[in-house]
């Protein structure tokens, strides 16, 4: 019987027994490495919750992983109103954890490597490997002894994860052997806990490099790097496919971003982007779409008619422009191997209407990016791209004599350039008017025309997102005290009736409905998953948790 089958026959068996021992009882021997300042935690194999929920108590973000569905539901009893991010998720491949691209300051897999045939199990210590953050701590803990039901258990060793771990650069910390807590006489453990001393990538300088150091005769490596890490920070959901080696994004999405970069450059303040001032990329179509507005090229817009043929000719021509361009000549240190890899799809030569989401994108053709660069650009986004934009605005200098290099920068300032909540205000407004009983997503203060205020869930300050979904009703006096700081988790989950509530009767029976799924599902990394407003709300939980460990944000509670 496989593992996960028992765990779902004998769900409420095994939680009574797990849950009868405490998380301090089962890893006293390592305690006293647990970084005294929390962090984000993966709990693989996570059980009942106990060890997850027992974490979250001492002010960690846990994700925690568990493949058997009973017992996972079990488990979220353990931590409700508390910072723990739940996923049906399994070793080896850890598909969905690896989908946030982030890493762990502490990965805990108990009681689950004797789970794993030994043919898996090297794999499945590489991307535990990977997913550790720089000083991160792995702690894995062996069951020794014979199988007492009817669960399939391997034999493992101390030795042979000592040398996976020579493999991946990590180092051995703690070391201990303890007899079985449940008393069974057959069974003991032996628990190893390893330390990542350095990313071990090696994909921030490779950043760097294109940054600073390459040959650059136009803007655009500095264009498609900047794209890259706009969509690994903001639009994760547009990935479709990845593995070890690398990322596959729609060319859509890319030549989207790049238009967004690009117009206010050349459409509007005619900002020269080469020594020779020419336009490249930039045709009739592009300067066609110099007449929209900043907020118009976002993911949900739709175009029809002449502007419809106007943004898909200009879309084709900056997807051919970053196949022929940035990706060929942007290259490995001291060789002519690309970083980056894409192919064109035939498309539709014209039409009469088009939808900005991820099917459209996806026709022009794909665009690949290696596993750790873009793993690195969804992590430092917050650094790489004020770098990024102070790098272009040097070269662009050399340019443009005239110009200051601030006025460049400020151009380069991502659209949209302010917040905007046009929208979300509209149909607040036209709830107060019908009378509803609209209040306040924090306060649950009772909102009118004098009062309402309308918030970024993630402060615009930190994370510059409009869409629909980041847009909640709130009193000014709440807004003001909220600023820009992040909701604390147990404020997120207190908050959760009144968000989709608001989701609800705001968005999703307004015309706006389909453009508030196509936005949300480009922002979180399991788009595929989120067809109700449960499923949104717990994945912009876990996107709280990313831009918390990424950005360092200062918590409101």
């Amino acid at each position: 019987m496989s593992a996960s089958n028992f765990y779902n026959l004998k769900a409420e068996e095994c939680f009574a027994q797990y849950q009868a021992l405490s998380f301090e009882q089962v890893h006293k021997d390592w305690l006293d490495l647990l970084p005294a300042k929390a962090g984000m935690a993966l709990d693989v194999g996570a059980g009942s919750g106990r060890d997850a929920a027992a974490l979250a108590a001492k002010g960690w973000d846990v994700v925690a992983v568990e493949p058997a569905s009973e017992l996972l539901a079990l488990g979220k009893s353990q931590s409700q109103s508390m910072p723990v991010h739940c996923l049906a998720d399994t070793l080896p491949e850890l598909g969905k954890v690896r989908a946030l691209s982030q890493t762990f300051d502490l990965i805990l897999v108990s009681a689950v490597w004797m789970h794993l045939p030994e043919s898996t199990r090297e794999r499945a210590f590489r991307i535990l490997a990977n997913l550790l953050a720089p000083n991160g701590l792995l702690v894995i803990s062996l069951r020794h002894g014979p199988s007492q039901d009817e669960r399939i258990f391997h034999e493992v060793s101390v030795a042979e994860l000592e040398q996976f771990a020579k493999q991946q650069a990590l180092k051995s910390k703690r070391f201990s052997r303890t007899s079985d807590a449940l008393q069974r006489k057959q069974v003991h453990w032996e628990t190893v806990v390893f330390q990542l001393h350095d990313d071990g990538t090696g994909a921030l300088p490779m950043i760097r490099h294109i940054i600073v150091n390459d040959s650059k005769s136009a803007t655009y490596k500095l264009g498609l790097l900047r794209c890259v890490t706009v969509i690994a920070e903001t639009l994760p959901g547009l990935v479709l496919r990845r593995n070890d080696t690398e990322v596959t994004l729609p060319l859509g999405a890319l030549a989207l971003i790049w238009l967004q970069l690009y117009l206010p450059l050349l459409a509007r303040d005619n900002i020269r982007q080469n020594p020779q001032g020419t336009h490249g990329f930039a045709k009739t179509a592009f300067f066609e779409l110099g007449k929209l507005s900043a907020f118009d090229l976002q993911m949900g817009g739709r175009f029809e008619d002449e502007r419809a043929a106007w943004v898909h000719q200009a879309l084709k021509d900056a997807a051919t422009n970053i196949l022929k361009m940035p990706t060929k000549y942007t290259t490995w240190p001291g060789t002519d191997s690309p970083v980056f890899s894409g192919q064109t799809f035939r498309t539709r030569t014209s039409s009469s209407s088009l939808y900005l989401d991820k099917e459209y994108l996806s026709s022009f053709g794909e665009f690949s990016v290696p596993t750790s660069i873009w793993n690195c650009c969804s992590q430092y986004a917050c650094w790489i791209d004020p770098a990024l934009v102070n790098e272009w605005a040097l070269v662009s200098k050399s340019w443009n004599k005239d110009l200051a290099v601030g006025t460049i920068r400020d151009t380069l300032e991502l659209n949209p350039p302010k917040r905007c909540v046009t929208e979300a205000r509209k149909l607040a407004l036209a709830l107060i008017e019908s009378n509803a009983d609209l209040r306040c997503v924090w306060t649950a203060g009772k909102l009118n025309n004098a009062n309402l205020a309308i918030d970024h869930c993630f402060p615009w300050s930190r994370w510059r997102n409009n869409d629909l979904w980041n847009l909640l009703p709130a009193t000014e006096k709440a807004n003001k005290s909220k600023s820009d700081k992040l909701p604390s988790a147990p404020r997120m989950e207190g908050s959760k009736p009144a968000i989709t509530r608001w989701w609800q009767e705001g968005y999703l029976q307004s015309p706006l409905s389909e453009s508030f799924w196509v936005q949300a599902r480009a922002a979180m990394p399991f788009s595929e998953q989120l067809s109700d407003v449960d499923e949104l709300f717990n994945a912009m939980c876990l996107q709280r948790a990313v831009l918390r460990k990424n950005q360092r944000l200062e918590e409101w509670r």
